[in-house]
């Protein structure tokens, strides 16, 4: 919702399995329309066309934010059965795979707010609030940014991923949330850099103890992100 209170259009696409190099040529491709609209066009009061909201689930691939360490990378670079890609998200490293919905907002901020801090927090409470509808409890930790539960277990259990990219305001990637993925993947590295025993990855059938339906789990990620922005996926 802007300022004046008008809810924005958000045009919504399924990419379905996709590979990490075509989504991000795809962003990239979003970013750049977006951005070469706000030199020619005035701000409109019915920007249709000027927002995206895409999901998709990736081939396996680790990717390194422009803040990671390839340290972090505990497997070679080029490995047979992962891709990797150096990439200008925040962060530090992560995975993506099969099972997990990876989500990349393509917003024009100027038609939301000028807030990188709540543009984040937001994308936190799409999922925190994605997990209440399931009746698993997300909370934030301060000093880390995505989503983590923290009940029943004394390790901290991340479901949720966030590295963001802005450029005249205009947002890409955003977040990664676990619901059937394989967790084993994790082990190949150090996930978002942190080295704490106490801070583990988990995912939403992990802990409901049954696989999801990830058709629904999507149904629910892009009614709580049309409630946390105030906005219609169309």
């Amino acid at each position: 919702m802007d300022a004046s209170g008008l809810r924005q259009k958000v045009n919504f696409e399924d990419l379905q399995s996709i590979s990490y190099k075509k989504a991000w040529d795809y962003q990239t491709e979003k970013l750049e329309e977006l951005k070469q609209l706000k030199k020619t066009s005035p701000f409109s009061s019915d920007p249709v066309g000027k927002h995206f909201l895409l999901f998709c689930e990736h081939n396996p691939v680790y990717t390194l934010g422009k803040s990671g360490k390839i340290d972090h990378l505990l497997i070679e670079e080029q490995h047979k059965d992962f891709e990797f890609f150096k990439i200008n998200r925040g962060g530090d490293i992560t995975y993506h795979g099969p099972g997990q919905i990876t989500a990349y907002p393509i917003l024009d901020l100027d038609y939301f707010y000028h807030d990188l801090h709540k543009y984040v927090r937001n994308l936190e409470e799409v999922i925190i609030r994605t997990l209440e509808y399931y009746d698993v409890k997300g909370e934030r930790i301060e000093e880390y940014t995505g989503v983590w539960i923290k009940e029943d277990s004394k390790s901290d259990r991340k479901i949720c991923a966030i590295g963001v990219h802005m450029s005249r305001w205009v947002s890409m990637h955003g977040f990664a949330f676990n619901v059937n993925t394989q967790l084993e993947h994790f082990k190949n590295i150090v996930p978002c850099g942190i080295r704490q025993s106490t801070k583990e990855v988990t995912s939403l059938s992990k802990e409901v103890g049954y696989k999801l339906d990830m058709d629904e789990v999507k149904s629910v990620v892009k009614a709580k992100f049309s409630e946390v922005f105030k906005c219609d996926l169309i």
